[in-house]
């Protein structure tokens, strides 16, 4: 089955093909950096971390880049209330922002470029948009001709009229037309850089495209965001990139669902806001992970504590599979894994990799992985499985986890001493000495686990040692 992904621009699924056989080039617009990120910004990063990793599984060189907004008005209000410098604002929120991706197990995207480190490119881009009549200058300030690019509206399939109807345009006298959208701001003092305009710095949607076709060139494979970027931001992207280059900016455009809280839109006025962060205090970065991936990325994800709370239960099962096969490891007998498993774990990868050639579609992904826990498990209770057996259903997770990245995400599983416990006493409750099962039971709270039995073995979930 071929890799089938949809489509923003045509509405539709489309198989994929990058323009170089081989070879993909990626783009997702970034955080601006001016506080902590929200949940709504991890499951894009968590979304698009797993297309990339999803990609590279089918044997793509993916050339992925993830930029960060470090100049923009909500920075500089922020500087002016605290009294820090918009460097240091940025510097701070980009380390914690990078702080809450390693939580979530987000892998390092190929570039992570800075708008303030390509102030060259972008002023290079808006020349030669004034050069072919699409931008011009007021005082300073530039904007981009919306009129003059006939296909604009064509992501957010809106015509100019429409969208002015339902867009709250900004009263701006200096405009031609309240579509048109700034490149370049005139600014002064430390938010300033020089230009042929004057010192200024740029308008937001210029810099992503300066910084994807620095780095991607003119014509990008994919480039993705939240659905609450089609309009304007990846619109205006679309308008300024293929007025200067005359070909198209973006072959695929993908856009992950909100998140709500409460079936609500987040908002500070509502008070709802929930941040990474906390909630990975609270649960653990691979739950909040797990809690992203069991929705597929493009529908809307409702966040709810319950939900929160059966995501951890369910990376420990994982946890306990995982931990059940390596414990069966030592007391194995020597021998290959027999040929029903294998066959057994191609059907399961099999199901796996459809799944994920479905538009990533990770919810049956975790079906096809759940499967293989139920596997582990069987092959860990029989008295005689070979070494083979359990090192083939090990490496089978493995594999299939570098896509899901559940088990190789920043937290560690119970260690090495718990999980002996937690074998010896499975050996116990076969042997029936429940007075020694109980014994052991105890001595695994002491160290800070509870365990639970299920009809899948043994589950292990961290608790007070107290």
């Amino acid at each position: 089955m071929a890799l089938v992904l949809f489509n923003t621009m045509t509405g539709r699924k489309e198989p994929f093909a990058p323009r170089e056989p081989g070879v993909v080039r990626m783009y997702v617009c970034g955080p601006t950096v001016y506080n902590y990120i929200h949940i709504g910004n991890g499951r894009a990063a968590v979304a698009f971390d797993v297309i990339r990793r999803w990609l590279q599984f089918r044997g793509f060189e993916v050339i992925y880049v993830h930029n960060y907004t470090d100049i923009d008005d909500k920075i500089i209000r922020v500087a002016r209330e605290t009294g820090e410098t918009v460097r240091a604002i940025a510097e701070r929120f980009i380390a914690a922002y990078e702080e809450d991706l390693a939580a979530l197990g987000v892998l390092e995207p190929t570039h992570r470029p800075r708008v303030t480190e390509h102030i060259g490119p972008i002023v290079d881009l808006i020349r030669r948009l004034i050069e072919r009549g699409v931008a011009y200058v007021r005082d300073g300030d530039v904007y981009f001709r919306v009129q003059k690019f006939p296909e604009y509206g064509k992501l957010s399939k809106q015509p100019i009229d429409r969208l002015l109807a339902g867009a709250r345009v900004e009263i701006d006298a200096a405009k031609e037309h309240p579509l048109d959208f700034a490149l370049w701001k005139r600014s002064e003092g430390d938010v300033a850089w020089d230009s042929p305009w004057g010192a200024g710095r740029p308008g937001w949607h210029i810099e992503c495209s300066a910084m994807s076709m620095h780095y991607l060139g003119a014509t990008l494979d994919i480039h993705g965001g939240g659905q609450d970027l089609i309009f304007p931001h990846h619109e205006n992207e679309i308008a300024q990139s293929e007025a200067a280059t005359g070909v198209t900016f973006a072959r695929y455009w993908l856009h992950n669902g909100h998140v709500t809280v409460d079936e609500e839109k987040m908002s500070k006025s509502l008070g709802n806001v929930v941040l990474v962060r906390d909630v990975v205090r609270e649960y653990g970065g691979r739950a909040l992970r797990f809690f992203y991936l069991n929705t597929h990325y493009r529908q809307p994800l409702r966040f709810h504590r319950e939900a929160i709370a059966s995501a951890r239960s369910a990376v420990e099962r994982l946890d306990g599979a995982v931990a059940a096969l390596n414990h069966a490891l030592p007391g194995s007998v020597p021998g290959e894994a027999p040929a029903a498993l294998l066959e057994a774990l191609r059907a399961i990868e099999a199901d796996f990799t459809a799944a994920m050639d479905d538009d990533f579609n990770t919810p049956e992904a975790l079906t096809a992985m759940f499967a293989l826990v139920r596997t582990a498990h069987a092959v860990a209770r029989d008295p005689g499985r070979t070494r083979g057996a359990v090192e083939a259903v090990l490496a089978r997770f493995r594999r299939l986890d570098a896509v899901l990245g559940l088990l190789s995400a920043a937290e560690d599983v119970a260690p090495a001493d718990v999980l002996a416990l937690v074998a010896e006493r499975e050996a116990a409750r076969r042997a029936r000495d429940f007075a020694r099962a109980d014994a052991l039971r105890a001595e695994i709270r002491a160290r800070g686990y509870a365990v639970e039995d299920t009809p899948e073995g043994p589950r292990l979930k961290r608790v007070s040692r107290s």
